[in-house]
């Protein structure tokens, strides 16, 4: 076997890397809520790696998934199904959602869910929200059939809903989180181009690309 293949490949995954690292939306987690379906969780994690969320986190009270974020690495269930972007994504599951709460809580997060309107909540619809306003983010995302539940409505700022014009006014878990999270990543690309810290201060003179280059990419 010739050599020259391992460490072309390495270099090439070096170059990836290095070309993205500016680009990535920090102190961003997508929080998936008890769902059902290993390949849904998988597709999730191949949204959240493509469009550069920092972390994602999995409630997972069945115990479906491992402990350790090495072990999901290994799945071939959730490899198979992230497109192998489990390999490159941050995952961490939880047994409760109180325990997730609390976890992100103490950390400084705040939480938004994705849900209809919400008698008493803030709701918006997706293109209404500034999801720039907190350093620190959580994006929920509800189970495929109960939905987001009563506790994360309650501790989260406000309910986000995408707007549907068709005879069937649902999507499922990937094709929703993928255009949600697509929402909240480039606002906060933008402003990341424009500012170094919260509250728009830290103006930049130049600001960042928020989009990487093509010949960079490659």
């Amino acid at each position: 076997m010739d050599v020259a293949e391992p460490k072309k490949a390495r270099a090439s995954v070096r170059k990836r890397a290095n070309a993205i690292k500016d680009f990535r939306c920090k102190n961003l987690v997508a929080v998936l809520e008890c769902p059902n379906d290993i390949k849904n969780i998988g597709s999730v994690i191949r949204n959240v790696n493509a469009l550069g969320v920092e972390k994602v986190y999995v409630i997972d009270p069945r115990n479906d998934l491992p402990a350790e974020w090495q072990d999901m690495r290994e799945r071939k269930s959730l490899s198979k199904t992230s497109a192998s972007a489990v390999k490159w994504t941050f995952v961490r599951r939880f047994d409760s959602t109180e325990a997730c709460l609390a976890h992100l809580e103490k950390k400084g997060f705040v939480s938004v869910v994705t849900s209809p309107h919400v008698k008493g909540k803030t709701n918006v619809y997706l293109h209404e929200g500034d999801y720039t306003q907190h350093t620190k983010l959580a994006v929920w995302f509800g189970n495929e059939k109960r939905g987001i539940s009563e506790l994360a409505v309650e501790r989260c700022e406000m309910c986000v809903a995408i707007p549907m014009f068709g005879m069937i006014e649902s999507l499922n878990l990937g094709t929703s989180s993928g255009i949600v999270l697509y929402e909240v990543t480039k606002q906060r690309r933008e402003y990341q181009s424009k500012y170094r810290r919260r509250k728009k201060r830290g103006e930049r003179a130049n600001p960042l690309p928020t989009v990487i280059d093509r010949d960079q990419s490659a």
